[in-house]
């Protein structure tokens, strides 16, 4: 079997995107450089499609695109929606009573293509940084009254649990049959999202999903990431980089580039491709 990259996948927040949520000039000319050498170009990212549509143009040098942490999968060139994935509304009812008894701050997202808007529940307790993600969409966000609540199926729900991730850990052992997922808050880049989904959902197994499509076998695969939520992914490619703005206990375990302001998107790709294209 050919061993040469085939497909290359990165994270969003924190590797793609600088700390002014833009593509650097040389990142874009990279992902240019990789579609002249017929390498599959992914972007895996916990934001869901609505959200990403604000710091991407609809031309961007990509291919597919695995979206709210693997839910959904999207052909970047045609708009077209492959794959998409659901929590059943009796889990979603249950998950949520376990939040409101634990007096957690969280949100139900509708499902994929609508997946942007939710309904929240406010617990009391001061939570900057929910208090700021429902300001910023409060154009579709509506407020969760659990004695009239009729739940339905969700792509998702997102507690945000504060700075410790000792809750996270809490829930890991409580709440069973679906898949629990890490992340650091890109909004205030400190607190701990824990997100939920389907059990078979995780950016690793989006791209599994997507090789399998494709014939792309996982040893052809180079993954670069920076958060907890990228670990599914990591684990899963043959080569797998973690920018250097990476928490530490993530950095020990896989190859290092230079951090999303530095490149390091770039950095990877020379050092696993451009700088191997003659062996």
């Amino acid at each position: 079997m050919d061993q040469k990259t085939k497909m290359v996948i990165t994270d969003l927040d924190g590797t793609l995107l600088n700390d002014e949520q833009e593509v650097n000039k040389r990142d874009k000319e990279t992902l240019q450089r990789l579609k002249e050498l017929n390498i599959v170009r992914v972007i895996a990212t916990g934001r869901n499609y609505f959200s990403l549509s604000r710091v991407l143009s609809p031309s961007f040098p990509v291919d597919y695109l695995i979206f709210s942490s693997g839910a959904g999968i999207l052909n970047w060139h045609t708009k077209k929606l492959i794959y998409s994935s659901y929590l059943i509304k009796e889990k979603v009812a249950e998950i949520a009573r376990f939040f409101i008894d634990h007096k957690v701050n969280f949100m139900i997202h509708e499902v994929i293509p609508n997946n942007h808007k939710f309904v929240y529940h406010d617990s009391g307790s001061h939570n900057p940084d929910f208090e700021r993600r429902c300001q910023l969409y409060k154009e579709f966000a509506e407020p969760l009254n659990p004695s009239t609540e009729t739940y339905d199926h969700a792509c998702q729900i997102l507690a945000v649990s504060g700075k410790s991730p000792e809750f996270y850990n809490y829930v890991l052992n409580k709440i069973k049959g679906v898949k629990i997922i890490r992340a650091t808050s890109p909004l205030d880049g400190e607190s701990v999202w824990i997100e939920i989904f389907p059990e078979d959902v995780s950016k690793g197994h989006g791209v599994e999903r997507l090789c399998s499509l494709l014939d792309i076998h996982k040893s052809q695969t180079l993954g670069i990431g920076n958060d907890y939520n990228d670990l599914d992914l990591l684990n899963y490619t043959a080569k797998s980089f973690v920018v250097d703005n990476a928490p530490l206990e993530i950095k020990e375990h896989f190859l290092s580039c230079k951090s999303n302001t530095d490149c390091g998107f770039t950095d990877a790709v020379n050092q696993e491709i451009f700088n191997n294209q003659s062996s």
